[in-house]
């Protein structure tokens, strides 16, 4: 039984390593030259500082994803990572928050502040975006069962214990 549990646990965080490292690649490689009338613009993900947090915090998380991959099972680290899934999954969640908002105006625009849509004129970049927040939603999905997971992991032995 100890056994599935770890390869559970091993194949949930290599999915979540997985989709975080795919959240940065397909961000980094996020970008459409256009002309609009006589003007010419390139629309590419280091133009918003949203999305720049939404890959640096997924590049944080996908570094960390890896390491504890290779922590053995029974390692008194496991406590730490309990505390530092948590962070993790609050830094995932504030940015795919501050990411979607800004692709939002994007796709839509906002008329009160006179910010035209982008996404009729640079289909492929928004599409691209749009690939890369779908991966971060399943990064914050997946971090949350592994923090909820580990935190009845190292929870549960205290609760059973008899005084």
């Amino acid at each position: 039984m100890a056994e599935t549990k770890r390869i559970f646990t091993f194949l949930l965080r290599f999915i979540a390593f997985c989709t975080t490292l795919s959240a940065v690649i397909i961000m980094i490689s996020s970008r459409q030259r256009a002309t609009v009338l006589v003007f010419s613009f390139e629309a590419k993900y280091s133009d918003t500082p949203a999305f720049k947090y939404f890959v640096i915090v997924n590049a944080i998380v996908s570094i960390y994803g890896f390491l504890v991959l290779f922590l053995p099972s029974k390692s008194l680290l496991w406590r730490l990572v309990v505390a530092l899934d948590a962070v993790f999954t609050i830094l995932l969640t504030s940015s795919i928050s501050a990411a979607l908002a800004i692709a939002y105006v994007g796709e839509k625009g906002n008329p009160i502040a006179g910010w035209l849509p982008i996404c009729d004129q640079v289909t492929k970049y928004c599409n691209q975006v749009k690939g890369a927040l779908i991966v971060g939603f399943i990064s914050v999905v997946l971090y949350m069962l592994l923090f909820l997971y580990s935190l009845h992991t190292a929870l549960n032995p205290l609760l059973l214990e008899k005084s």
